[in-house]
């Protein structure tokens, strides 16, 4: 099982979308081919931006939940320009 928090992006919207999975090809195919009225299923082009492979299930659902409460692109964005701030959010939700 490899848990993975996973972001996509979409230049159409200008937007990210964080999710977790633990099948990350299986998830992408479902954001390709989507239900509609999904939030991915407003645009087409949603890319594959980052990846952060987390230690266990908790682990990743509680940096996934953290990502989201940020509500910050910029956020996102520095979460792939600096590593070291995935190091500290996976020594803080270590122990989940």
């Amino acid at each position: 099982m490899n848990a993975t928090v996973y972001i996509l992006r979409s230049e159409k919207l200008n937007r990210y979308y964080t999710g977790f999975t633990t099948n990350l090809d299986v998830r992408l195919e479902f954001h390709k081919h989507g239900e509609a009225g999904k939030f991915t299923a407003k645009a087409d082009d949603w890319t594959l931006f980052f990846t952060i492979i987390c230690d266990s299930k908790a682990q990743g659902l509680s940096i996934e939940r953290h990502i989201k409460k940020m509500k910050s692109k910029v956020y996102i964005e520095n979460l792939k320009k600096y590593p070291e701030i995935i190091e500290k959010l996976k020594t803080l939700y270590r122990d989940c």
